[in-house]
C-alpha cells in the first residue's frame, strides 16, 4: 500500500490530483501543470517533498567516514554548509545522488531519494566503518521547498530573515518558522533561488498553511509533482532512474565534476580507473513536431549513437527538449540527431546544458 506524507490531507482539501509516486500518494498537480511552472518561474511556487528520505550519521571523523563513501570529496565541508554527491558502487555505478549536510564535527545529514531509501540505508550500513550511528530519521520529518523569485520575500514573513541562510547550498540549523524549529537550506530542485525547510512531521501542515497566506498577495501556488519535473528538466538536474541508474558511471552522464579521483580512496573508484567512458549526458532541441520521452534511441543519420533519458514540453523554453545520454562524439552543440519516437524519427538539435539559466 503507498504511503502518506504529513501534508496528505492538506493536499487533498486544496484539490490536489493525487498519484502513487514512488510509493507514495503525492499530488501531481494542483491548479494545472502550466500555471505551477510559471508561478515558480515568475512568483513562487509550494512543494511537499516530505517523501524524501533523511539519515543521520553520528560519531568522531564522521567527515572521512562518509568522505570515503561518496566520490565528491567533503573533506573540507564546514557546519552550514551542503554538498552534492553520487553515491557509488563497487563498479563504479550510481547506487543514488545525495546531498550532504555537515551538521557539526561530529553529525551528517544525509538526504536521499525517496524510491532509494531503504536500498541506500542498507548500502551505508554496510559500507560505513565501525564507530558511526546511523539513523533514519525520514518518518519524522516534513520536508516542504518553497521555490521562485519571490521566495526569499516571502519565507522572511514568517521567520526573522537575518537568520536564513544567505548563499546557495548553506543552511541554518535551527531557525524558527512560524514559531516552529527547523533547519532551513538554500537548496531545490527547480533552477531558480529557494528555500527547503525540514520541520517536525506534525508541523508540516501547519508550516506549509503558513507560507501559503504569507505569499498570497504575491501569487504563490501549491504545486505538484508535473511542474517539478518540467522544472528540474529546464534547469537540466538528473533523476535517478532516468539521467542516473546503478550501471551509469557519473563519467557518462556528465557528473564528471563531481568525481574527484585524486580523493585517497573511495567506494567505486578502482573501477572508474579501470572503466573507458564513451558517453555524456546532452541537451536536445527537438525541431520536428512531436514530443520525445525517455527511452527514445537517438541516431545521427543511421548509426545508433544514444537514448533519451528525459524529454518533454517546456513551457519556459516553448518547446519539446528532452535530455539523453550519446556517444562523446555526438556531443557537439549544434549536431544534427534523429530521435526515433515510435517509429518516427524526429529530427533534433544538441543544445548546451542547463536548458534554462535564471536571469
Amino acid at each position: 500500500m503507498a504511503e502518506k506524507t504529513p501534508l496528505y490531507e492538506l493536499h487533498t482539501r486544496l484539490g490536489g490530483k493525487i498519484v502513487d509516486f514512488a510509493g507514495w500518494l503525492l499530488p501531481v498537480q494542483y491548479s494545472g501543470i502550466l500555471e505551477e511552472h510559471r508561478a515558480v518561474r515568475e512568483r513562487a511556487g509550494l512543494f511537499d517533498v516530505s517523501h524524501m528520505g533523511e539519515f543521520t550519521l553520528q560519531g568522531e571523523d564522521v567527515i572521512g567516514a562518509v568522505n570515503a563513501l561518496v566520490c565528491n570529496d567533503i573533506s573540507k565541508i564546514a557546519p552550514g554548509k551542503v554538498r552534492y554527491s553520487p553515491l557509488l558502487n563497487e563498479n563504479g555505478g550510481i547506487v543514488d545522488d545525495l546531498l550532504i549536510y555537515d551538521i557539526s564535527d561530529t553529525e551528517i545529514l544525509l538526504v536521499v531519494n525517496a524510491a532509494n531509501r531503504a536500498k541506500d540505508f542498507a548500502w551505508i550500513r554496510d559500507h560505513l566503518r565501525a564507530g558511526i550511528e546511523l539513523k533514519d530519521i525520514s518518518d519524522t520529518i516534513a520536508q516542504i521547498a518553497i521555490q521562485g523569485p519571490k521566495a526569499l520575500e516571502i519565507l522572511s514573513r514568517c521567520c526573522d530573515p537575518s537568520q536564513l541562510p544567505q548563499k546557495y547550498y548553506t543552511f541554518t540549523r535551527e531557525m524558527e518558522v512560524d514559531g516552529v524549529k527547523g533547519l532551513v537550506s538554500r537548496t531545490g530542485y527547480t533552477g531558480e533561488d529557494g528555500f527547503e525547510l525540514y520541520v517536525p512531521a506534525a508541523e508540516g501542515t501547519r508550516i506549509y498553511e503558513a507560507l501559503l497566506a504569507a505569499g498570497k498577495p504575491e501569487g504563490i501556488l501549491p504545486c505538484g509533482l508535473g511542474c517539478r519535473d518540467t522544472l528540474r528538466m529546464e534547469a537540466s538536474m538528473p533523476l535517478y532512474g532516468h539521467e542516473m541508474t546503478d550501471e551509469t558511471a557519473p563519467q557518462d552522464t556528465g557528473l564528471d565534476r563531481y568525481v574527484k579521483m585524486n580523493k585517497p580512496d573511495f567506494v567505486g573508484k578502482q573501477a572508474l580507473l579501470s572503466r573507458t567512458f564513451t558517453t555524456t549526458r546532452v541537451g536536445l532541441k527537438i525541431t520536428d513536431r512531436g514530443i520525445a520521452r525517455e527511452h527514445c534511441d537517438v541516431y545521427r543519420g543511421s548509426e545508433k549513437v544514444g537514448v533519451t533519458t528525459s524529454g518533454t514540453f517546456l513551457p519556459t523554453l516553448n518547446g519539446a527538449y528532452a535530455m539523453a545520454i550519446v556517444d562523446r562524439s555526438a556531443a557537439e552543440p549544434g549536431t544534427s540527431l534523429l530521435v526515433d519516437v515510435r517509429g518516427r524519427k524526429l529530427a533534433a538539435e544538441v543544445v548546451p546544458l542547463p536548458l534554462y539559466h535564471r536571469a
